[in-house]
């Protein structure tokens, strides 16, 4: 007993020792000499010492940006933590739906990948002095460390980090809520803290079962989409970045905002509305393009009343006031205050944003464009490999009708169904319409009182239909007489014209002949 405690008392001696002259060392050794010794020390631990640490700090760089690699891995952790570890902290992180729980500091749990044991730990630390910085920084610097045996080193650094990142990126994606985002104008982006992209948490409930559309049509849209999400190798063998480009074509009124709003909710992506007026050149519409995220829409509404896009060249008479501007310079120069009000942005700066270059950094993005007229766009700009997939949003179909009414009343058939397929194939009404008719307006409405209202709104469609086409077969009518008339009466003065023509030239016969 007595040895035990000769030893432990020895070895407390040694510690205390070993403590003093490291105390002394770290005090007055010079700094140049002892980045050396410690540098040796390390060095001789590493040959007896068998494990490795890699270290995941919370912040990383001059500007102390959050690293996505400790979100990510903190994402991983927050499943086995929850299970594993003896102390936890909840947290509500940005843009997610739920608290997210992850270790305490200074906690510790065990992982297991592929039969090999490894630990990831939390830390702490706090430094005594904060300087002064324009940005956001913290006297509290967090960081995961993984602790693995230095055999393992090849599996852990290849295959472990990387299963890690991919399992926490789709926890991430699972947990987030999707965002609906808009551009700020170019001249607020200099701001400090300022973004080219605002959002706000995107809500719209619209799904595929609640869309009034053809099933058949929904489900080959679906399976496109589906197709799509699942085709990032597919896209990598082909040679080809990872986007589709969806064209929305159609009345207004048929739903063509609802389809992009079923289209997030069924992929789980993120919108992003780009509004191409605010804009300035074709530099601020690729550096856009650059921060938007992955798993993303990226939609232009109306894009045939956004820019001039027609790639056209200049008429003459856009031709006759350039050459105006440059004989004035007081006209040229009112002139230039106001184009740099207006975009630049050109139809190759949209085409090079669509499948240029730019176009394949990042993946798994969706562009649509919508329009009310289609044959006013470019062709350059929706051919395919562009606009991949054209999908004609049209009006409502008895089809669709069915979907409106399970939304919207709550029946699946009724013995109006009948009269109001029939109206619906002999007029043209859109769901917009059709989904407002079947809207009750109040509590002492029933499903016959709206159906009913959607029949008379229907036949007065088809009578307000009908009167308009006599009013264009009458006003062609017109047109056609006035035009008779008109070709008549030209007709009748040439004739006269000719008549005089000749009794002019008979007269000058004779009077040379009497000469």
């Amino acid at each position: 007993m007595a040895t035990v405690l000769e030893m432990w008392s020895n070895l407390g001696s040694a510690m205390a020792g070993l403590m003093f002259a490291w105390a002394m060392f770290k005090q007055y050794f010079p700094p140049q000499l002892r980045k050396h010794v410690e540098a040796y020390v390390h060095k001789a631990v590493g040959y007896v010492y068998p494990y490795i640490h890699i270290k995941f700090p919370e912040f990383a760089g001059q500007r102390l940006e959050r690293c996505e690699a400790y979100a990510t891995i903190q994402n991983y952790l927050s499943a086995s933590s929850t299970a594993r570890a003896k102390r936890l902290k909840a947290e509500s992180v940005k843009d997610s739906k739920s608290l997210v729980l992850s270790m305490d500091e200074n906690e510790e749990v065990v992982d297991e990948f592929e039969g090999v044991k490894l630990r990831w730990s939390s830390h702490l630390i706090v430094s005594q002095n904060s300087p002064f910085s324009f940005y956001n920084s913290s006297d509290q610097r967090r960081y995961y460390s993984l602790t693995f045996h230095r055999s393992h080193r090849d599996l852990i650094t290849g295959s472990y980090i990387k299963h890690v990142l991919e399992k926490g990126q789709a926890t991430a994606t699972n947990n987030r809520q999707r965002k609906l985002f808009t551009n700020n104008p170019g001249s607020d982006w200099h701001y400090y803290r300022a973004t080219k992209w605002s959002h706000v948490t995107f809500k719209h409930p619209s799904t595929f079962d609640t869309l009034a559309m053809e099933p058949s049509k929904k489900r080959e849209i679906m399976n496109d989409l589906l197709k799509f999400q699942r085709g990032k190798e597919y896209y990598e063998r082909i040679g080809k970045a990872w986007k589709r480009g969806y064209l929305l074509y159609g009345p207004p009124g048929t739903g063509k905002s609802t389809m992009i709003a079923a289209m997030a909710n069924f992929l789980n992506y993120d919108v992003y509305d780009l509004e191409l007026t605010t804009v300035k050149n074709n530099t601020e519409l690729r550096n856009l393009l650059i921060e938007t995220s992955e798993k993303a829409i990226i939609v232009i509404e109306d894009i045939d009343c956004s820019l001039d896009l027609t790639g056209q060249r200049k008429t003459k008479k856009q031709e006759k006031e350039d050459d105006e501007e440059k004989a004035d310079p007081v006209k040229k120069m009112m002139k230039g205050e106001e184009r740099s009000k207006e975009s630049k942005v050109t139809l190759s700066g949209l085409l090079n944003f669509i499948d240029g270059l730019w176009s394949a950094c990042g993946g798994e993005r969706i562009i649509v464009f919508t329009t009310n007229f289609v044959e006013k766009l470019d062709p350059a700009l929706i051919r395919r490999g562009r606009m991949d997939k054209h999908i004609e949003m049209s009006y409502c179909c008895f089809e669709s009708f069915k979907v409106l009414a399970r939304n919207y009343l709550g029946v699946e058939s009724h013995p109006l169904f009948t009269r109001v397929r029939q109206l619906l194939e002999e007029t043209k009404m859109s769901p917009a319409d059709v989904a407002e008719s079947l809207m009750p307006k109040s509590d002492e409405e029933d499903k016959e009182a709206c159906l009913e209202g959607l029949i008379e709104a229907l036949e007065k469609a088809k009578e307000d239909a009908r009167k308009k086409s006599e009013e264009e077969e009458e006003a062609a009518a017109a047109a056609a007489a006035k035009a008779t008339a008109a070709g008549a009466k030209v007709e009748k003065e040439g004739q006269k014209k000719s008549s005089e023509g000749d009794q002019e030239n008979g007269g000058t016969g004779c009077a040379k002949e009497v000469k």
